[in-house]
């Protein structure tokens, strides 16, 4: 602060502070800034999971792209409420968990087959896990 000054209640050696409303109140701040960065690291790393879902669902040992709707449809979704941020990522398309787990059987049409599996949304959250781990760290500790 400016001239030397610091806030009432709090001393300059390590930040401790010595009056209750003080701490509670830089408490207050440090978690508003957290939540921000929070959703801003969730938003950033869901979008990142589906660009990596897409560049694996774009041929073997993915799916084969054929129009490119496939991977087209995954998308991302962010939710904030109260503290609690989620990240969704998924695929409205029909054959989005045929093409990652395989199937084996007869479908709803009568077609008897037996296909492969071609996972790419697992293999992209395996990655991107500790990376979005580490994401968040970062943003929660600039935040505080």
């Amino acid at each position: 602060m400016a001239g030397g000054a610091q806030p009432e209640g709090q001393h300059l050696s390590g930040g401790s502070f010595t009056d209750a409303r003080a701490l509670a109140a830089a408490l207050d701040r440090g978690a508003q800034r957290s939540l921000v960065a929070a959703e801003a690291a969730m938003r950033h790393s869901a979008q990142a999971l589906v660009q990596q879902v897409q560049q694996r669902a774009s041929g073997r040992p993915g799916p084969r792209v054929i129009t490119g709707r496939y991977r087209a449809s995954w998308s991302s979704e962010v939710h904030q409420a109260g503290p609690v941020t989620t990240g969704e990522v998924g695929s409205a398309a029909p054959q989005a968990r045929r093409l990652e787990f395989g199937f084996v059987g007869v479908d709803s049409l009568g077609r008897h087959s037996c296909q492969r599996p071609y996972p790419h949304l697992g293999p992209a959250v395996e990655q991107a896990g500790p990376l979005f781990v580490e994401a968040l760290g970062r943003a929660v500790e600039g935040a505080l």
